[in-house]
């Protein structure tokens, strides 16, 4: 059986009130980027994954990367489900005519 795209999405909330929260906010954002995650919006990161099994895989990988403070929440979607994802205020960004989704192909 062939295995599904998956989206992944992290959304998170941490304090940066002092410079500690700060750099931990910063550590944080720079694991996420080299795990392979891209910016969708400010605290929402987003990755395609190749079936359930390694969307969960990297949800694990992210829940290694916790700070002591924040909140953290993932979320694994199918690529119809985010194809279905709608843009509901202000003129699309830069990042999202960038990278809007487009045909998938595999070799």
């Amino acid at each position: 059986m062939e295995e599904k795209f998956m989206r992944v999405l992290v959304m998170f909330d941490m304090p940066t009130i002092n410079k500690e929260d700060r750099k931990n906010y910063t550590r944080f954002r720079k694991r996420l980027i080299k795990a392979g995650f891209m910016m969708l919006q400010y605290s929402v990161y987003m990755r395609i994954c190749k079936g359930i099994a390694s969307a969960n895989n990297h949800l694990d990988k992210v829940g290694l990367m916790i700070p002591p403070k924040g909140h953290i929440r993932g979320l694994i979607l199918t690529e119809k489900q985010f194809d279905n994802m709608r843009l509901l205020l202000g003129k699309p960004s830069k990042n999202e005519k960038v990278n809007k989704p487009r045909q998938l192909t595999l070799f």
